[in-house]
């Protein structure tokens, strides 16, 4: 079973969707949150947050090079800008240099341990090569929104992958309950388990 992957380009006060990918994933948590969008905004020089902008755009133009090139300069006047680590790690994900994008990611967490986006993407690049250290980042990206719908569906893989159902199970019905257009993305045999589970009915009574 293959999953869409959305990875998200930030500004400083803008998320952007860049365009999709088969892949593991359906990313409906990788956004900046407006937080972090004012903490960004307030801290960047009026010139670093243009080039913020200006990088979007050429990453929307299909040019990551043009891209990479403005977010390093806005790293020259504020080595401290989580969000463009953070879009220098999407472009060498959708590039497939997975050990540039986590050093990226690693580099905009240590800026802001709870970005939810960085956290998100980071799990996902880790989710099949060290599905422990992909699970305690979206443990960490649920902590900062438990209803993080996609962080949850991918705890749920990962659990089963370790045979552990119950954790599962319980999983994929957070993720759904939060959205439930990721009903399809759970697999089959724990779709069951999304039902509710009835109450028990009292003894002596029916119903």
């Amino acid at each position: 079973m293959k999953r869409r992957r959305l990875l998200v380009v930030l500004s400083g006060a803008a998320a952007v969707a860049t365009g999709m990918m088969s892949w593991a994933v359906v990313s409906s948590s990788a956004a900046i949150s407006k937080s972090q969008a004012e903490s960004t905004a307030k801290r960047a020089a009026p010139d670093t947050e243009s080039l913020l902008r200006a990088g979007i755009a050429r990453q929307q133009d299909h040019d990551p090079a043009g891209a990479a090139q403005l977010y390093r300069v806005v790293l020259g006047l504020d080595p401290r800008n989580e969000v463009a680590w953070y879009n220098l790690g999407v472009i060498a994900h959708e590039a497939g240099r997975t050990a540039d994008a986590r050093a990226a990611y690693e580099k905009s967490l240590k800026i802001d341990p709870t970005f939810q986006s960085a956290l998100y993407n980071e799990a996902i690049l880790l989710e099949s090569s060290d599905p422990d250290r992909a699970m305690g980042l979206l443990e960490r990206a649920i902590g900062v929104d438990p209803n993080a719908a996609t962080a949850h569906l991918h705890l749920g893989d990962i659990w089963a992958r370790k045979k552990r159902d119950r954790e599962a199970a319980d999983e994929f019905r957070t993720a759904v309950a939060a959205d439930p257009s990721l009903r399809s993305q759970v697999p089959e045999s724990f779709r069951d388990s999304l039902r509710p589970v009835s109450e028990p009915t009292p003894a002596g009574s029916t119903r």
